[in-house]
């Protein structure tokens, strides 16, 4: 099996500003770099994750996510991929090991937000068992959306790491065909 041309990594402050050049083409109501730097410095109950290039010819990041402990359940509070690589199972390897992070805080369940018009994004979600639970009227303050409440009821830790080794070899086929293609 041919290698990922990536790697899961801690994000760091000098993470910012690839994250925030992804920020800028996948959100419309965006983070601010002071934010992400308050939370990889000053919130002692997150966590974030970078997938690192490691193949020339990428975006150094390709995607991000972070996972907040609150009680007992793993609050995602944002999760992207770099939009010309959408579509690969990035985000799917990587909410993964979001949820396992959670597993490994002491976290039984999983919640996020999502808005109601990014069905892509939900069924990524429902994908990987988190159901929707309810919703925060107008949530988004950039135009008053909705967003959906989405509860991943357990997190157990074997059941997460089965749900990776399904992946790992879809994810492989998708990133060899995808290394063909630039190739020819």
């Amino acid at each position: 099996m041919s290698e990922l041309p990536f790697i899961l990594d801690d994000m760091t402050v000098d993470d910012i500003p690839a994250v925030m050049s992804i920020e800028r083409k996948v959100f419309s109501a965006m983070w601010t770099s002071g934010i992400y730097r308050r939370e990889l410095t000053a919130n002692p109950w997150s966590h974030y994750l970078v997938l690192r290039a490691t193949r020339p010819g990428l975006p150094p990041i390709l995607a991000y996510g972070g996972v907040w402990k609150m009680d007992l359940s793993a609050h995602i509070p944002t999760i992207a991929t770099h939009p010309q690589h959408q579509g690969k199972g990035l985000g799917s390897y990587l909410l993964l090991h979001l949820l396992l992070l959670g597993e490994a805080m002491g976290c039984r369940e999983a919640t996020l937000e999502v808005r109601a018009s990014n069905h892509a994004a939900q069924r990524l979600y429902l994908r990987y068992g988190f159901d929707i639970a309810g919703i925060r009227h107008r949530y988004y303050n950039d135009n008053g959306e909705d967003a959906l409440i989405m509860t991943r009821p357990s997190l157990v830790r074997e059941e997460l790491q089965a749900e990776l080794l399904r992946l790992r070899p879809l994810l492989q086929q998708r990133w060899l065909e995808d290394a063909q293609t630039f190739a020819h």
